[in-house]
């Protein structure tokens, strides 16, 4: 016999307990009426005043990202290195809902919904714009390199890996672990605050848990709105640019309300009918492009690029990660922190997400899942679509060689322009944009309506349609009334929010650790590990 080790996350809590029911739904007492009052307060203040609102919302983004450029680059990196020792520390035996717990969806499809829900949308628009910004100047260069050279071709397909490998998937691993093992080892409510329980024992039921779930709420729901409302710009552009449709305030409402009238199908099927279809989906047809693309494109240069790109980014992320005596800080700061910031924004919403989908695999399975493996898949990725598009520059071949990076949303489409079957291939990839869209929408609506159903998961299906169709009606309302601005108002502020929640993640770091520590005592003791 072991000796008896007593477990200390015990609560007498309940998911829902403070819930409140409302024509039918069941919400909880306090966060669902302060998020809405925030959310519906922010967007009237943006509707009314867009241009002053982007001013000094921007300022204030622009402001933090300089002020905790330092700040924001260490606790990544602290992010990373966690992950990366928790794959080989005893604690990853640990299994996410108990020794004998079953996964509850295929290892396909389960990697499809975190991918798909994580990053997959901006990989679509950044995999081409993002090495072909750098490598002609377009804003900076990393490292000051002079642009147009080999060099620059080089360390513009590391800089770009960098901002979309280990570092952003970390970010949501930790948030996607601690509520995984909260939730499911310890049978508190799927909501932030549980991975909050080490700190703050019962007060996280208090108001201190409210905080910390209100602020998950704002975040994610203006995330996934501006993403919605600037991605039907995007996808508007890219139809224009393809058939000639207009991109203007028409067209772009079409696209939301399309886009929120499929998620809204995907809700009623719930979670098995929709998002992992619709992930599995996506993930087929992305495959079926990026392989296109290799064989189709410079099919010799990319495979060497995708050694450049493995190579230069193992080179060059200590140096991209340090924060200090940079003579790139314009770039470091414009580039890499707003990322950093973005990704720490979105963790609530796909850190949940994936918590969600991840019960019965182990600590270390979970990790390999959500760090290693979309960081080899974003390699290939990244070394298709920018490997041929820095070819087609460096050719003098199309559109960006001729004219430059001169519209973001435009850059992947005119790459394609130099392919085979344009037309096609042009199509795939903007139904495969409104499909992430689509995964987003949806998998953000339940996540949204966890938190403001106290943590509970079998909270009736209209609250997920409800919230599903508040993140259309924001997008919607954000460009007919305020464009470019308002959008970008809200952006600022979610961006702005990652500060916080970099603290709110660094002390999550420590409470997942000082349960998976315990958890694994406690199994010892059993004789369960």
């Amino acid at each position: 016999m072991g000796e008896v080790v007593k477990d200390e996350y015990q609560t007498d809590y309940v998911a829902g307990q403070d819930n409140i029911n409302v024509l039918g739904l069941d919400l909880h007492n306090w966060v669902f009426p302060v998020s809405a009052l925030i959310v519906v307060g922010f967007v009237i203040g943006t509707l009314m005043f867009p241009e002053q609102a982007k001013e000094m919302l921007d300022g204030a983004k622009w402001d933090i990202i300089a002020s905790f450029d330092w700040f924001f680059l260490l606790s990544a990196n602290v992010f990373v290195i966690v992950c990366l020792a928790l794959i080989f520390l005893p604690v990853g035996k640990i299994r996410l809902g108990g020794q004998d717990a079953k996964p509850e969806f295929s290892t396909m499809s389960w990697f499809a919904m975190l991918f798909a829900a994580g990053m997959g949308i901006g990989l679509m628009f950044w995999a081409v714009a993002e090495p072909t910004a750098y490598y002609t100047g377009w804003y900076k260069t990393p490292f000051n390199v002079e642009a147009n050279t080999p060099a620059a071709a080089d360390l513009a397909m590391g800089a770009t890996m960098y901002h979309w490998g280990l570092h952003p998937w970390a970010i949501y691993a930790i948030v996607a672990l601690s509520l995984a093992f909260f939730a499911f080892n310890k049978n508190m409510p799927l909501t932030i605050r549980s991975a909050f329980f080490p700190l703050l024992r019962d007060k996280v039921w208090g108001w201190p848990g409210h905080i910390i779930d209100v602020l998950a709420v704002v975040a994610t729901i203006f995330g996934l709105a501006t993403s919605l409302g600037f991605g039907a710009q995007q996808a508007a552009s890219g139809l224009d640019y393809l058939f000639g449709t207009g991109s203007g305030i028409n067209v772009q409402m079409a696209i939301i309300v399309a886009v929120t009238s499929v998620a809204l199908i995907s809700v009623l099927r719930g979670l098995d009918g929709g998002v992992k279809v619709l992930s599995n989906i996506n993930m087929g047809v992305a495959g079926v492009l990026l392989f296109f693309i290799i064989f189709a494109g410079p099919t010799m240069k990319i495979l060497e690029t995708i050694w450049v790109t493995s190579s230069q980014y193992v080179t060059d992320i200590v140096p991209l990660s340090n924060p200090f005596g940079r003579e790139d800080k314009d770039w470091m700061q414009g580039w890499t922190v707003f990322y950093w910031a973005w990704w720490i924004s979105w963790s609530p919403f796909v850190g949940m997400f994936i918590a969600r989908v991840s019960s019965g695999r182990t600590v270390r399975e979970f990790i390999t899942a959500v760090l290693i493996i979309p960081t080899v898949i974003t390699v290939v990725w990244m070394s298709g679509f920018g490997g041929t598009a820095l070819e087609q520059i460096q050719d003098g071949v199309g559109a960006l060689a001729k004219d430059g990076l001169t519209d973001v949303s435009l850059a992947m489409f005119q790459m394609f322009a130099n392919l085979p079957l344009t037309e096609i291939i042009s199509f795939v990839g903007i139904v495969l944009v409104l499909v992430f869209f689509v995964t987003s929408s949806d998998s953000g609506s339940l996540v949204i309506d966890s938190i403001t159903a106290g943590g509970k998961t079998d909270a009736p299906t209209a609250q997920r349609v409800f919230w599903a169709v508040m993140e259309g009606a924001i997008a919607a309302a954000l460009i007919f009334g305020g464009g470019a601005d308002a959008l970008g108002a809200i952006q600022a502020t979610a961006i702005s929010a990652g500060l916080p929640f970099t603290l709110i993640l660094l002390i999550m770091t420590w409470g997942l650790l000082k349960g998976l520590s315990h958890e694994r005592k406690l199994l010892v003791a059993r004789g369960e590990l």
